[in-house]
């Protein structure tokens, strides 16, 4: 079972994506108009973990040459970092990402979602695996391909 996942590829759709992929979206937008503001949602207090993708891969064929669950073992591993962020301080991460400079604004009438979302990845940490991608790297690597695909025109608007 994996966390939330971005990379390349992500769907960045204005109103059908997740909250990574769409926080790219609308700060690389407001980057590129200069825009003094952007308002996320919500306070900005709930955790979230996110996993690039190509980490999730790794996981994967790690598990299928590593695994080997007993019968009375539960039958699923958390594939995630095991490190939370606030929804703020993600936002503050794509900002930096992209180049936005203006003002990040919080409207709490919002809904902030639940308030932690953060898997346990204890049995796939004892097997040997971590996720090795931080997400400073993913996310630079993630917006360098959002804004190659916005050029070569294959992201929705």
């Amino acid at each position: 079972m994996p966390t939330n996942l971005y990379g390349p590829g992500d769907n960045y759709h204005p109103t059908n994506s997740h909250v990574l992929p769409a926080l790219i979206r609308r700060f690389h937008e407001a980057a590129e108009r200069g825009d003094a503001s952007l308002t996320c949602w919500g306070t900005g207090t709930s955790l979230r973990e996110f996993l690039h993708v190509d980490d999730l891969g790794e996981a994967c064929v790690f598990a299928l040459e590593n695994w080997q669950p007993g019968p009375e073992e539960q039958q699923f591993l958390n594939v995630g970092t095991g490190v939370d962020l606030t929804i703020r301080e993600l936002a503050e991460a794509v900002a930096a990402a992209t180049g936005f400079q203006g003002e990040i604004l919080w409207d709490a009438s919002k809904p902030d979602g639940t308030p932690k979302k953060q898997l346990d990845v204890s049995r796939l940490a004892a097997l040997g695996w971590r996720a090795r991608i931080s997400l400073d790297v993913g996310l630079a690597s993630t917006v360098k391909e959002f804004c190659l695909r916005l050029s070569q025109q294959k992201v929705r608007l």
